[in-house]
């Protein structure tokens, strides 16, 4: 038997390019500033050429990573066999240096063009990706809010590869409370801190790809106000650096430990001391205290938007994984012929009750991954429009704001649902580790937890960005989705679901006033109760609008194709846009209508049964 690793990730290209280039109109803004270097067939290229490196350099060590996970000996973290090399590879490349901005060397490609590629790293090998998209993420704060000397110092370091990144919150004793944090900044005097504490559940936390690890550190200065008011944030590189940029002596940062994870397990999920011998040296991002979290939020809005493209990679793997296998496993005999022993056993893709599961995988793996690219979209355009027209800019930015929670939660509820439909459509198969499912499952539970739970997700949209600019986001929202339903009530395909996408976009907007209600007459212990339904089938109707639309370009791009062989693939493609925009809108987006008449009932249930009465141990 052959030990070269073999890849089993697969996309669909066909999928990502209809979503760049025929649904959402990136060719509106490619070939002006900001993208005046992006073109279609650059674009193009793009996308083939990151999933061939996925296919061929991430991919073969998805379960490679999994398999052998992290080491940690003697203070040191040994990575999976192949990942120091892939790190090499996928810098050479550029892949990561897409998104960044020309001053630091990178290409300032569009955020569409940027997710469709990260999907493909996300999806063959989540947890490799996540190195450098946490170094990426740290390094764009910086670039944001650090002084010029900080930006030149560690940016283009952490941009390019040569040094890693990380972002540190979570502590033992809080969790999600990251305003009880206890870790410490006490002023040396000379722009300097002596940082103290201990951080839990850092991804990416140490590796042995590059010399230098950048952690940016949310710590209390001595006389800072309680709570997250009184956090600022901190520059804590594993290794001092010189003013001229070179290392010099370890800066008393130190893994205690590594996490023994469910999945994921290719990355180095750790608890790192900082300053157990009183020698930690850490510098303000920027130059104010205790503004540490509204810095935070930038690099916790690009990972939330991160982790939800993490669900839909991980989801779409599975769903193409059990597809594939549907298509060639065969078992039993149609079920028009159940009864006759001698029948042909067919392919299992030819039972009625597969077929429904690859539908359902289907829809909550695409309107998802619409969703995302719809909040790219939003992203391009404000900076497509910045300076220019800034009430359009600012319109694509409440949007962008808004769909952020959705996409977070949503994303990664569903993937977790879609893994496990796809190990159900392999039957027992599904549970060895012969084949990749069980490990997209494992690997997925994580992206509903980190990076602020799916339920702070739900909470941050009911309590802030639904009221955000007085509710104009939202009614933007809800118009947009309204105008859809209006212009399309009697499109030959389309006409027959906005029946139902209205009936959701009356419940969503029902549920807004009901919410608003919850709090003018202070009934607020409600609201956590509601929040996470609330998000749910406001997600549910954005994607059934997302489908629908795909479905009527597909519908009217049907009629304009030639016969023959030449164009039955994208035949088949369309075709597949349509059915399953209506088994979503069917299926899937009546629970919208359904949730709104559950919250109506205001049931305080789980409020009233007392403590002692969950169960009697």
């Amino acid at each position: 038997m052959s030990s070269t690793p073999q890849n089993r990730y697969k996309a669909d290209l066909r999928e990502t390019k209809f979503l760049i280039f025929e649904q959402f109109p990136l060719d509106t803004l490619l070939g002006a500033p900001p993208f005046e270097n992006w073109g279609r067939d650059e674009c193009s290229m793009v996308v083939d050429e990151a999933y061939k490196f996925s296919c061929e350099v991430t991919g073969p060590l998805n379960s490679i990573g999994d398999r052998e996970g992290c080491k940690l000996e003697g203070g040191k973290i040994t990575t999976p066999t192949g990942f120091k090399d892939a790190w090499k590879r996928l810098y050479e490349a550029g892949w990561k240096a897409l998104a960044a901005e020309p001053e630091y060397d990178g290409q300032s490609a569009p955020s569409m063009l940027t997710l469709a590629v990260e999907e493909f790293l996300c999806g063959s090998n989540p947890a490799f990706n996540m190195y450098g998209g946490l170094a990426h993420g740290a390094a764009e704060v910086i670039a944001h809010f650090g002084t010029k000397v900080q930006r030149g110092r560690y940016v283009r370091n952490m941009l390019h590869g040569t040094w890693g990144g990380t972002m540190c919150l979570t502590e033992p004793h809080a969790g999600s409370d990251v305003g009880s944090a206890r870790t410490t900044a006490k002023r040396l005097g000379d722009g300097k801190y002596q940082i103290t504490g201990t951080k839990i559940f850092i991804s990416a936390g140490d590796q042995d790809f590059t010399d230098n690890v950048v952690h940016l550190v949310l710590a209390r200065v001595d006389g800072a106000p309680p709570g997250t008011k009184g956090l600022s944030l901190f520059i804590v590189p594993k290794v001092r650096v010189n003013d001229d940029g070179s290392l010099a002596e370890p800066n008393d940062v130190t893994v205690a430990s590594i996490e023994h994870k469910m999945g994921i397990n290719g990355n180095a999920t750790c608890v790192l001391n900082f300053g157990d011998d009183g020698k930690c040296i850490g510098e303000l991002v920027g130059e104010a205290e205790n503004v540490g979290m509204q810095q935070m939020f930038m690099l916790m809005n690009t990972a939330r938007i991160g982790v939800g493209l993490q669900g839909v990679s991980v989801g779409a793997a599975a769903y193409l994984a059990a597809l594939d296998y549907a298509k060639d496993r065969k078992q039993g005999a149609p079920i028009t012929n159940w009864k006759d022993a001698t029948a042909p056993r067919v392919p299992i893709i030819d039972h009625p009750d597969v077929r429904r599961m690859l539908m359902e995988m289907k829809g909550r793996v695409e309107g998802p991954r619409a969703l995302i690219m719809k909040l790219a979209f939003h992203a391009d355009s404000v900076r497509a429009l910045k300076g220019k027209d800034d009430q359009a800019a600012a319109y694509h930015q409440g949007q962008l704001d808004l769909l952020v929670p959705l996409v977070k939660a949503y994303s990664t509820d569903q993937a977790y649902k879609v893994c496990e439909l796809a190990i159900q459509t392999f039957g027992g198969h599904g549970y060895l580790k012969d084949h990749p499912v069980e490990q997209c499952a494992r690997d997925a539970k994580i992206f509903s937890i980190y990076e602020g739970t799916n339920h702070i997700q739900a909470m941050d949209l009911v309590g802030r960005k639904l009221p955000q600019n007085g509710g104009a986001n939202l009614q933007a929202f809800l118009g947009d989705v309204g105008r859809f339903i209006a212009e399309n009530e009697k499109h030959p395909f389309v006409g027959s679901l906005v029946k139902d996408l209205a009936q959701a976009h009356e419940a969503v907007a029902g549920t807004a006033m009901r919410l608003l209600s919850w709090f003018q007459s202070g009934r607020m212990q409600i609201v956590p109760l509601a929040a996470n339904r609330v998000l749910e089938m406001m997600s549910e109707l954005a994607c059934g609008w997302l489908l629908c639309d795909a479905a009527r370009i597909a519908h009217d791009k049907l009629d304009k194709l030639p016969p023959g062989e030449e164009s039955a693939a994208d035949r088949a493609f369309y075709e597949g846009k349509k059915y399953v925009a209506a088994y979503f809108v069917k299926n899937i987006l009546p629970h919208a209508k359904l949730t709104a008449e559950i919250l109506g009932r205001e049931d305080t249930s789980a409020l009233d049964i007392p403590v002692a009465a969950f169960a009697s141990v």
